[in-house]
């Protein structure tokens, strides 16, 4: 765990100020910062701020060694941006039944060989030292029960973080968001059970 540095929250929705998937990682980041000996918190939303998704110059680079490669310094910041945090929030709602564009963009920005992970004989080998990851989804339909929806989200996540080696991962989805307000303050409420439960198994860093 980095001795100095931030918490980073990654806010993949498009709604801004109204989305409860943003509001809830505040939330958890907001109590996170304070348990962590009040570290600061980093803000990426990438909602209302894309990433650029990969050009040509970019799937060429990475290719190359990393000597050769163009300057990218978009890649650069958001790579160096996660280095440096203590924890990653990402809050994000699913987008017909999966990844929002603007969040698989900043994967893609910051899964570089040779830069965040290694290719081995084994596979793929991570180069970031790993750190608390927590992951609010926000669903509009059911992922659970009799009518449940394909999650292609989550297992996404779960498996590309690990990638960059970041394995430490706790989860949780807000289901049927859409249904009723009822329903929805339940889901809600739940999560700040969740988040509450999440700050109070995190150990105190420097």
């Amino acid at each position: 765990m980095n001795a100095s540095g931030y918490l980073l929250h990654v806010a993949a929705s498009p709604n801004a100020e109204q989305s409860t998937s943003t509001a809830l990682g505040r939330l958890l980041t907001e109590q996170l910062a304070h348990k962590m000996r009040n570290v600061a918190v980093v803000e990426r939303d990438i909602g209302t701020h894309a990433p650029p998704v990969p050009s040509r110059q970019f799937a060429a680079d990475n290719l190359l060694p990393l000597e050769q490669r163009s300057d990218n310094l978009e890649s650069e910041i958001l790579i160096e941006e996660l280095e440096a945090a203590k924890a990653l929030v990402i809050s994000t709602p699913m987008h017909n039944f999966g990844v929002p564009a603007v969040l698989k963009a900043w994967i893609d920005q910051i899964l570089r060989p040779q830069r965040t992970f290694a290719r081995s004989s084994k596979g793929k080998q991570g180069l970031l030292e790993d750190r608390p990851v927590f992951i609010i989804v926000t669903c509009g339909g059911p992922v659970t029960g009799p009518y449940a929806q394909q999650d292609f989200l989550t297992p996404y996540l779960e498996y590309v973080l690990p990638t960059i080696g970041l394995s430490n991962i706790q989860v949780i989805r807000l289901d049927s968001m859409v249904r009723t307000p009822e329903h929805t303050a339940s889901q809600i409420e739940q999560c700040k059970a969740w988040i509450a439960e999440q700050v109070a198994n995190l150990c105190e860093v420097a």
